[in-house]
């Protein structure tokens, strides 16, 4: 399995200049399939032609995949025409959807993301830790560390001051060896969990690079993990919620005084195809017909029934969803926002890397 960020950012490149209808999109929890026969049904009785025959062609490759390898929630995008087949496991439950456009549908896998902010999680006691690496709700384990740390005084032998030294140093060196670890691993945020006080020494070690991603640490028994999940994707959706909070302060002030905050549809739609969007904010939900031009990629609202740019040909689009893909493909961070503050924003928004 790919991490979620990662497909999103490949499938969003992905686009067919000759054809509206060549890309099926699936989001299926594994159980009902009597929804992909309807699904299916419906798609064949509108398509026609060389996309049909596509069409039936990428189904029979789904429909072999699903029923061989698998059972469980996955999101697949394919094409046959473009001998394109990828798949991404989801960790959580999902509404089952079938897509068929010119490109992969990929906005429930960013709301996904969205909702689920990955980061890094570091268990340690004094001698045992593990790092985790959390995105889209999956949890994979990423590396695993022991040392022999004496937790007695031998008698006769050693003064209870030397020993403590020795021990002091042996832990030291163990909290060394996982901080080196978590450099290779760690990613935006990072948090540290155990029990005692060895969580706050080892925080304490951190370089400033380290020290600047930690959220938050949490105190629990090294051997409880369920927990621990649970509670560290709490506090990361605490700290979603205050961030998007943050945000939209942020762009209030700087659609106040003319500066690098935009709002509504027209506005973000020229600033997305113009890669000037650094963070776009969308209602939650929220979907707008429009139509797209099969020859320069212009979007626009409502109908149109030849591109007023290029005279182009048109077809139905939902115009969040290419102004979702705009953003991902020039690096812009997308969030889901609910809330009347968005809404009478226009339902879109974003703050801008320059005007």
């Amino acid at each position: 399995m790919e991490l979620c960020d990662e497909a999103i950012k490949e499938l969003s490149s992905i686009y067919d200049e000759e054809s509206m209808d060549t890309f099926v999109s699936l989001y299926f929890d594994g159980k009902d399939r009597k929804f992909i026969y309807r699904r299916e049904k419906a798609v064949m009785a509108v398509l026609k032609g060389e996309e049909l025959d596509n069409f039936v062609k990428t189904m029979e490759e789904i429909k072999e995949f699903l029923g061989k390898k698998h059972a469980g929630n996955v999101a697949i995008f394919a094409s046959h025409k473009h001998a394109y087949f990828k798949v991404v496991d989801i960790p959580v439950k999902i509404k089952n959807l079938l897509v068929v456009d010119s490109s992969p549908y990929i906005r429930p896998l960013v709301e996904l993301t969205d909702t689920w902010e990955s980061f890094t999680l570091v268990l340690l006691n004094t001698n045992h830790a593990k790092i985790f690496s959390i995105s889209c709700g999956k949890i994979t384990e990423k590396k695993r560390l022991s040392a022999y740390i004496m937790n007695k005084h031998k008698k006769g032998g050693w003064s209870q001051a030397r020993f403590q030294r020795l021990r002091k140093g042996s832990i030291h060196a163990f909290f060394v060896e996982v901080m080196e670890e978590l450099q290779k691993y760690a990613n935006a945020n990072i948090i540290i969990a155990g029990p005692g006080q060895a969580k706050y020494e080892f925080k304490s070690m951190l370089p400033k690079s380290l020290q600047e991603k930690l959220v938050d640490t949490i105190d629990v028994d090294i051997e409880d993990e369920h927990d621990l999940f649970e509670e560290s994707m709490a506090v990361m959706a605490e700290k979603e919620m205050e961030e998007k909070k943050d945000t939209m302060q942020h762009l209030k002030k700087e659609i106040l005084r003319d500066g690098l905050g935009v709002c509504g549809v027209d506005d973000i739609i020229e600033a997305a195809r113009n890669g000037q969007i650094e963070l776009l904010l969308v209602e939650k939900g929220y979907k707008l017909r429009g139509w797209i031009c099969e020859n320069c990629q212009a979007v626009g609202k409502g109908t149109a029934k030849e591109c007023p740019y290029c005279h182009g040909k048109t077809s139905e689009a939902d115009v969040i969803e290419e102004i979702i893909e705009f953003a991902e493909r020039t690096d812009a961070k997308v969030e889901f926002i609910s809330g009347d503050e968005i809404k009478n924003l226009g339902h879109v928004a974003a703050l801008l890397r320059y005007k």
